[in-house]
């Protein structure tokens, strides 16, 4: 079970129905989820799933400085043990002189850090702290939780490393039903808005209903987390039939499955589309969910995964929008994060370079390879396939999901009109964190 489901269950268990604590039950591989996943139970399933880690108060029982190892040894009344090196507890002391609390950021230089530093005494307060006396004389103290949460356990490391980056994902095929909310209680509702974050970051895609059929509501619902990424298309962007377009996005025709922007070296984390009017017929979207199709390619054709994770590929985007450019970036199709574990998706067939940078014999494999790869994505078990209706507005993780779009036929009097915009994973990181911070302080 997920680190997330973990939390979420029990809390679930006491106030939602039986079939969305079973979606919450979800595994790292793909499977069926219940259709559910309503607006209201979606915002049921995550705001009482939220919470980063539930909240203990951890006693220390004893404390010892091993000086041969260089570590200091906390026994916990629970009867667990943890080890912090001595450098790293001198690096982090916690004093108004060492760090700079309004700004929690380190004032202590690395220039004055003396990294072979012994301890003189170490103790446990009257008040349940772990005080140290450093050889100069300095003294740092620090709180329990404080030091149990910042453990170099495995499972401590990792436990942290969720709460901070929810890594944890839910792989999904054709059956998902894609996490719905409604686009003003997002807007409004602290809750809302955090169980819209943690759904895009889980699967990956979540629809919002309910937007003014009117331009504008990207650039809203962006200020909810913070700013719009500006790239040569934009603050925002529309999709429409243009003479002359400047990108395969801006005609009638068929798109492919792809990621948006890999002519950029860093492309955007997110995306948004809101429909302002949808095709007179036609134009129906497909997502894919890329980090499930590579995992599947690594199963399916180790040598294909191989080729695509290490050979860089180059792409190109020219003309003028915002301003005129001439984009050139090399990327790997598929990224891995330090696990191996695929991070980025990096693919769009329109903007591929003529240009391969590979020796000759490196060609046919890399077709070979890259062929499988959109082989599998475009399976019809893998293929999620949506409409569209004015006012819907879809966000979605731009460099895990590769979406694509059915052709179609505009009425001259009514053209099909889509306007996006773009937001980075940093940004929308930084509003989750807060708002997880805003809501569980309230509960």
């Amino acid at each position: 079970m997920s680190t997330f489901a973990r939390f979420a269950l029990p809390a679930l268990q006491r106030s939602t129905s039986a079939m969305v604590c079973q979606a919450l039950r979800a595994r790292r591989t793909p499977g069926p989820l219940p259709s559910c996943l309503s607006s209201v139970q979606l915002r049921g399933q995550h705001t009482l799933g939220s919470a980063s880690l539930p909240v203990s108060r951890h006693s220390v029982r004893h404390v010892r400085a091993l000086d041969e190892e260089r570590l200091m040894e906390v026994e916990w009344e629970d009867g667990g043990h943890s080890l912090y090196p001595f450098t790293w507890l001198r690096d982090n002391c916690q004093c108004p002189h060492c760090t700079l609390h309004s700004a929690k950021a380190r004032k202590l230089l690395m220039l004055d850090l003396d990294i072979h530093t012994g301890v003189d005494i170490v103790e446990v307060t009257n008040d349940n702290k772990v005080s140290i006396v450093w050889p100069d004389q300095h003294t740092s103290v620090f709180d329990a939780d404080w030091l149990k949460k910042h453990c170099f356990s495995p499972a401590a490391r990792q436990a942290m490393q969720e709460e901070l980056f929810l890594n944890d994902r839910f792989y999904w095929d054709s059956t998902l039903r894609i996490p719905t909310a409604d686009y003003h209680e997002v807007l409004l509702d602290d809750k809302a808005a955090l169980a819209w974050l943690l759904a895009l970051r889980r699967f990956g895609i979540v629809y919002l209903r309910g937007a003014p059929a009117e331009q504008g509501q990207v650039a809203r619902l962006a200020e909810r987390i913070g700013y719009l990424r500006l790239t040569f298309y934009g603050h925002t962007w529309q999709v429409q039939d243009k003479y002359m377009a400047n990108n395969v996005a801006y005609t009638s025709g068929t798109l492919g499955l792809h990621t948006d922007y890999p002519a950029l070296h860093f492309t955007p984390g997110v995306q948004f589309l809101h429909c302002i009017n949808p095709a007179a017929e036609g134009g129906e979207s497909e997502v894919v969910d890329g980090f499930n199709m590579a995992e599947k390619l690594q199963r399916d054709d180790p040598e294909a995964f191989r080729t695509l994770t290490t050979l860089h590929v180059d792409f190109t985007d020219t003309g003028t929008d915002y301003c005129d450019f001439m984009l050139q970036s090399k990327n790997r199709i598929i990224d891995l994060d330090a696990k191996g574990r695929p991070a980025r998706i990096n693919y769009n067939n329109a903007t591929r370079d003529s240009v391969l940078d590979l020796p000759v014999q490196h060609v046919q494999p890399f077709y070979r390879a890259l062929k499988a790869f959109v082989d599998i994505m475009n399976r019809p078990e893998n293929v999620v396939t949506y409409t569209m209706g004015a006012g819907d507005l879809v966000t979605f993780d731009n460099w895990r999901l590769l979406h694509g779009r059915k052709n179609y036929v505009s009425s001259p009097e009514r053209l099909r009109h889509l306007e996006g915009a773009y937001l980075d994973w940093d940004e929308v990181m930084s509003r989750l964190r807060i708002l997880r911070s805003l809501v569980h302080k309230d509960i």
